[in-house]
């Protein structure tokens, strides 16, 4: 009696499938931490599983181009590209309200104002009386701005549209690195000139990676308070660069 074989005759994956689901399945924790990292400065709005699936795709995207011949590790390549793709992602959801970019280009202009006229840091009094609003009224407005999109310092951009500190990818053109490099530097020079209060919460929250809890128990303040401060220093710093 003769038996046919029932094996399956469709092929298996070949060594690069293989060598792409190994990478994806070992750094998928990577994407998470990205991911939540990210997301902790972000309105609740922002969904996760919407970051994750950005940052997922963004390690696809280093599995395929990686070269390990260029020196980096494949950790740090694909952590470029993964946070680089939830940034995007961040980007293309529009959900900044007209209203709030509206208001921080406000404050910016009545910072220039006030220090223009007075030769000296704008205290938040002053840029309120500038702008024509009660103090708890010009607070809320800078509360708001600590988590609008178009200051974030991961992609503070311009009047139009470029990102003061844009992510190259590895594979972009050397210039493109200089220009980043340049554009880090000054908004590095703009965050050492902040007054003191606002320089020491931008390094706690950027260097030292502190959530506004932590840090307004450093400050004394209450974290609603540390909003404040880190939206008026991101506009503080936007007015700069546009002065520049």
């Amino acid at each position: 009696m003769s038996y046919t074989s029932t094996t399956s005759t469709r092929p298996g994956p070949t060594s690069n499938e293989a060598t792409t689901e190994t990478l994806l399945l070992k750094h998928a924790p990577l994407v998470k931490k990205i991911a939540l990292h990210i997301q902790a400065r972000l309105p609740d709005s922002v969904q996760l599983d919407d970051l994750l699936q950005a940052g997922m795709i963004g390690l696809l995207q280093a599995s395929k181009s990686f070269d390990p011949t260029k020196g980096a590790s494949f950790e740090t390549f694909a952590g470029i590209r993964i946070r680089g793709a939830i940034i995007d992602e961040v980007r293309t959801s529009d959900w900044t309200p007209r209203s709030v970019s509206q208001n921080i280009r406000e404050i910016g202009a009545a910072i220039r104002a006030v220090e223009m006229r007075t030769g000296r840091k704008a205290r938040e009094s002053e840029i309120a009386d500038e702008m024509g609003l009660p103090l708890a009224e010009y607070q809320k407005i800078a509360r708001e701005a600590s988590t609008a999109r178009v200051l974030s310092c991961d992609e503070m951009l311009d009047d139009e549209g470029r990102a003061y500190l844009d992510i190259p990818s590895p594979d972009d053109d050397p210039s493109i690195h200089l220009q980043n490099m340049d554009r880090q530097r000054l908004v590095a020079e703009k965050i050492r000139e902040l007054p003191e209060r606002e320089r020491l919460m931008m390094s706690l929250y950027y260097e030292q990676e502190l959530n506004l809890k932590e840090i307004g128990a450093i400050l004394g303040v209450s974290e609603s308070r540390v909003s404040q401060i880190h939206g008026q220093a991101l506009a503080r710093i936007r007015a700069q660069l546009e002065n520049d």
